[in-house]
């Protein structure tokens, strides 16, 4: 079934039902941090995000865990009071609730997963 012009999830109509290579559905841009949503559901998303050195996402907090995973590069994401380096190929989880941030140490990507249910 097609999707509907105009509705979410059209533009990642080709990536269903075959295999992607996650580092090359966003692009590097200098001095920018890129996002894609892949998914869009009420339970969550997955979004997969390029950042170019130097770059991040200032502290906040989201009322949902969200999971990390590295997909090139290095980041340094700080969670609450704690700063953990995450390299390709690592994970973090990012507790609900609890102030988090992330900087590029180097170029990274990443696929971020959000939960939005218990």
């Amino acid at each position: 079934m097609a999707c509907k012009e105009g509705c979410k999830g059209c533009e990642n109509e080709g990536l269903r039902s075959k295999a992607s290579d996650m580092e090359s559905l966003v692009e590097y841009q200098n001095e920018a941090v890129v996002s894609r949503t892949i998914l869009q559901k009420r339970a969550g998303t997955v979004t997969i995000f390029s950042f170019d050195e130097g770059e991040g996402l200032s502290e906040h907090t989201t009322p949902y865990d969200a999971l990390v995973y590295i997909i090139d590069g290095t980041a340094e994401i700080t969670i609450g009071k704690e700063s953990v380096i995450l390299k390709k190929g690592q994970m973090t989880i990012m507790p609900a609730n609890l102030p988090h941030a992330l900087k590029a140490i180097e170029p990274y990507k990443m696929m971020l997963v959000m939960i939005r249910s218990d």
